[in-house]
């Protein structure tokens, strides 16, 4: 998680502003947001999109913006309202936005899972048990198989230990 910029509590809003072509990530927590916010003037609507013009996607916004699930119902648009989705067929529906979104608030798309820690240690075997599962599954589909037969040694001395 991100500490806040001004003051070590966690950042709660992320906020990227754009200067003379620079980028630059603010994270903030509640209160130094605040304050932020209210000394700093927002761009008006034709600045806006004069910048998203510029960057190319003024265009794609309104087209993304009407983007429908067949599944659900739910638009982009409305999505971007609400902050949720409508069903899990809308990670695929709204990917060509949504993996940008995700990588600027996780720093990545791919989820690495937690678990407790104060869990049994069969737990976390469990856990990387199921990992080098998926690991395997993934090799082979990708016919690697040195890394798949390396794989399957390492899962069976795994499941051996977990019996004993």
């Amino acid at each position: 998680m991100k500490k806040c910029r001004r003051c070590s509590k966690p950042a709660t809003l992320h906020i990227t502003e754009i200067h003379d072509s620079t980028v630059q990530k603010i994270h903030l927590c509640e209160n130094c947001a605040s304050e932020y916010l209210e000394t700093s003037a927002p761009p008006d609507e034709d600045e806006m999109e004069a910048l998203l013009e510029e960057a190319g996607l003024g265009e794609l916004e309104d087209e993304q913006d009407e983007l429908t699930c067949p599944n659900c119902g739910i638009t982009y648009r409305e999505f971007r309202k609400q902050g949720r989705l409508g069903c899990p067929h809308d990670y695929v529906v709204f990917k060509e936005r949504l993996v940008p979104l995700l990588e600027n608030i996780h720093e990545s798309t791919h989820h690495a899972g937690k678990f407790p820690k104060r869990a049994p240690d069969a737990s976390h075997k469990q856990y990387e048990l199921i990992k080098m599962r998926n690991d395997l599954r993934i090799a082979v589909e990708k016919e690697d198989y040195e890394a798949a037969a390396q794989l399957r040694d390492d899962i069976r001395q795994l499941e051996e230990r977990q019996s004993e």
